[in-house]
C-alpha cells in the first residue's frame, strides 16, 4: 500500500496489533466517542474500559485493505481477525480527527 495513514490512526492500528491498552488509547482526545458492536463510549475512561474489554475478549489483529481520506478524518478498511465467528473479516473504521487526535471512531460492516 503506497497510501500514508494520518499519525494518530497509525499509532492505534500498530498498538491494535501489539494488544498494547495504553497505546490505543494515547491517540485518542479526551473527549473523544467510540461507537462499536451498538453502544457508544465516550471519554477516555470509557473508551480505555472499551478497549480493555475488547482486546481481551477478542484478541484482535488488523491488516490495512484501504484508506479513504476526507476533511473530517478517514475511513479505512481494515482485515479484522480474532477470536469471533467468521473471522477474518473486513470491518469499516471511521475515523474523525481533531488537532492531531482521534476524536471520533465509528467501527462498523
Amino acid at each position: 500500500m503506497t497510501q500514508q495513514l494520518p499519525s494518530p490512526i497509525r499509532a492505534y492500528i500498530d498498538a491494535t496489533n501489539r494488544h498494547d491498552v495504553d497505546a490505543m488509547l494515547a491517540p485518542f482526545a479526551e473527549t473523544a466517542t467510540v461507537r462499536d458492536e451498538g453502544k457508544t463510549h465516550q471519554g477516555l475512561e470509557a473508551i480505555r474500559a472499551w478497549i480493555e474489554d475488547t482486546t481481551a475478549k477478542y484478541r484482535a489483529t488488523v491488516a490495512v485493505r484501504e484508506i479513504v481520506e476526507n476533511a473530517e478524518g478517514a475511513l479505512v478498511t481494515l482485515e479484522v481477525a480474532g477470536n469471533f465467528p467468521g473471522s477474518p473479516l473486513p470491518l469499516h473504521f471511521r475515523f474523525g480527527l481533531s488537532d492531531g487526535r482521534i476524536s471520533r471512531l465509528e467501527i462498523g460492516a
